[in-house]
């Protein structure tokens, strides 16, 4: 039976290090939870504001990272957690992106609404990094909101 569990940046940083398919680690957080099969860590959530500064209004957080090792109905139960800790602290949105490529399977079991393509193959103008950080392809953007 998975359970959740509390987690320090430092621990969810590792475990994204470890098994994330293809970003790394976060600077910072406003929460990060774990997801436990009462044996080991079997993925993570880190929260932290937008990364669009268009989002950053103060009454909506980000799913940044999302990573499990595989195992069955942990990132659906890790959304829902996310959700439910972000709405306990006031917030009234959280959002995510995933690529294209991804079915959103986990978000839509939890309830969460795609509300289409956000964000461009790359990053432009000064900002952007010299190599690529992430996959260069579109990503959808996921949404629970307060009713």
């Amino acid at each position: 039976m998975l359970e959740i569990c509390p987690m320090t940046l430092k621990e969810a940083n590792a475990y994204v290090e470890q098994y994330h398919r293809h970003h790394k680690p976060v600077v910072g957080h406003k929460f990060s939870i774990g997801c436990s099969d009462g044996e080991k860590i079997v993925g993570v959530a880190i929260v932290g504001r937008p990364v669009s500064r268009h989002l950053d209004d103060g009454w909506t957080l980000e799913v940044n990272r999302l990573c499990t090792d595989g195992t069955r109905n942990a990132c659906s139960m890790l959304y829902a957690a996310a959700w439910r800790a972000a709405r306990a602290m006031g917030y009234k949105r959280l959002v995510t992106y995933i690529l294209d490529s991804e079915s959103g399977t986990s978000l839509k079991a939890s309830g969460w609404k795609c509300v289409g393509q956000a964000g461009g193959l790359r990053w432009t103008e000064k900002r952007r990094p010299e190599v690529d950080l992430y996959p260069a392809q579109m990503k959808n953007r996921w949404e629970k909101e307060a009713n």
